[in-house]
């Protein structure tokens, strides 16, 4: 593609995607398909010559376009939401073009320079500890896997790294029972195993009782395994539960224990002041991560890792061969030793241009917003006689599910399942689920960048229809 055409088929890429965010809620938000209906539709060998532009942007729109599930879109209710606006899109563009490697300072300066100033900004907007020091990951999984390595690495003094486990076989690793799955896979990646991660129960609000860490933490060191690290949560998957972080702290500090705080999806909360309330004692943790590309308007993928003491971090990761080493290595943050990729992508501008353009208070009034409206879906359930929110609406989650007196556990789950796969199947609104105590609830996230009331109403008169439409219980 030479640069004219370049510039002839840049232009219609953008009216399309502008057109695109214009109309994104008159697409399904989910694709009603059957696996493997589009790949059957592609062809099985690559083309050997090239193709015109327009018959890939047309079969992009026949093919692909269909088969999206449409992430943007404002009745997408379910998971935790990727969202995304147009300052990020732009961003993105002027990333892609650039094409920069960003490992180190010498690569892009201003790309690391930005990166460290952005993590400052979001820092000092959040009230995280003023000393602690943050650096852009691809998503959370990574950033807790670094974090864990770092306390393993921390605790061996670097001799795992260098020799292997010899000696170091019994680790253990603790969170709630409502853990994100992300840690047991570091757990798996990291060589501990997944088997000695430890769940500690929740409270009746499904958040850690810190006295059954602690006793997990004596039970452990009497049978001879080795504390390495907790895992607290800002916000669980299931139903952002908050674990209570200065109490947990304060286990760890007696334990002498890593305290990771996996602040995913309700970190970007920590931008209203009234929720600070969430991080109180989070000075005495080590590490603490937090996604904008979740709930910040930032494009996927978009995560910020901070510790207390980053030169943990850097010495477990640090590995520089002649070919890399500049003259100012020494003076500079080198982000390619702060983390598991060697290779980096310029993340922080798009943070630059989202910060930028809607301001703290933009992202503030607009975060005010979705938890209004997540109050105003609240009050709806608790009206409805036959339904019933199962857990603490801290934030923007919402954990409902329809009851009926002498049901079953089973048939509740049951209708509850078909209910939301009834919802779910019209491709006017997208739910997801998850269980807690054995029950099978509906969530409902708020949280989309354009989501408005009319949305959250279309959604709930969605749901009133199908639960009079679908087979009731048969009851004894």
């Amino acid at each position: 593609m030479n640069p004219k055409d370049f510039r002839k088929h840049a232009h219609e890429l953008v009216d399309w995607m502008a057109d695109y965010l214009e109309k994104k809620d008159s697409f399904p938000v989910t694709p009603n398909l059957k696996p493997g209906s589009i790949k059957s539709k592609l062809p099985e060998k690559a083309p050997d010559e090239g193709e015109a532009f327009n018959k890939i942007m047309s079969e992009f729109n026949s093919i692909i376009l269909p088969g999206m599930t449409h992430w943007q879109h404002p009745k997408f209710f379910g998971y935790f939401p990727a969202n995304s606006s147009p300052p990020s899109v732009l961003a993105e563009m002027l990333t892609a073009t650039l094409g920069a490697q960003c490992m180190s300072w010498l690569t892009s300066p201003a790309a690391t320079e930005l990166e460290e100033r952005m993590a400052d900004w979001l820092r000092d907007a959040k009230g995280l500890d003023p000393s602690w020091k943050g650096v852009i990951q691809d998503t959370a999984s990574t950033a807790t896997l670094c974090a864990l390595l770092t306390a393993r690495e921390k605790f061996s003094k670097y001799q795992i790294n260098k020799k292997g486990f010899d000696g170091y076989g019994k680790f253990r690793v603790y969170s709630s029972t409502h853990v994100h799955s992300s840690i047991d896979k570091s757990l798996m990646v990291a060589g501990i195993g997944k088997e000695n991660l430890v769940r500690i129960e929740v409270d009746e609000h499904f958040a850690m009782v810190p006295e059954a860490l602690e006793s997990a933490i004596k039970e452990d060191l009497a049978a001879g395994f080795t504390p390495l690290c907790v895992v607290s949560a800002l916000g669980t998957t299931s139903s952002t539960a908050i674990d209570p972080v200065a109490d947990i702290s304060d286990v760890c500090e007696q334990f002498g224990i890593w305290h990771h705080i996996d602040a995913a999806y309700a970190g970007t909360a920590l931008l209203l002041p009234e929720y600070r309330w969430m991080i109180k004692g989070h000075e005495k943790a080590d590490s603490y991560v937090f996604n904008p590309h979740k709930w910040m308007f930032t494009n996927f993928d978009c995560t910020l890792l901070y510790l207390k003491e980053p030169q943990y971090l850097v010495n477990t990761f640090s590995l520089t061969p002649e070919y890399l080493k500049t003259a100012s290595d020494g003076e500079v943050n080198n982000y390619r030793d702060w983390g598991i990729q060697l290779g980096r992508r310029f993340r922080a501008l798009k943070l630059w241009f989202v910060i930028r353009s809607y301001g703290l208070q933009g992202i503030r009034n607009k975060l005010y917003f979705h938890l209004q409206l997540t109050q105003l879906a609240k009050s709806w359930i608790e009206a409805e006689g036959s339904l019933e929110i199962v857990a603490p609406v801290p934030l923007n989650t919402i954990c409902f599910r329809y009851v009926e007196k002498n049901a079953s556990l089973d048939q509740l789950n049951d209708f509850n399942a078909r209910w939301m796969d009834a919802v779910n199947q019209t491709g006017e609104a997208f739910f997801s689920h998850t269980k807690l105590n054995g029950q099978f609830v509906i969530r409902w996230v708020i949280g989309q960048t354009d989501v408005e009331e009319k949305h959250i109403q279309e959604a709930w008169s969605l749901l009133l229809e199908k639960l009079g439409s679908i087979t009731p219980i048969d009851l004894p």
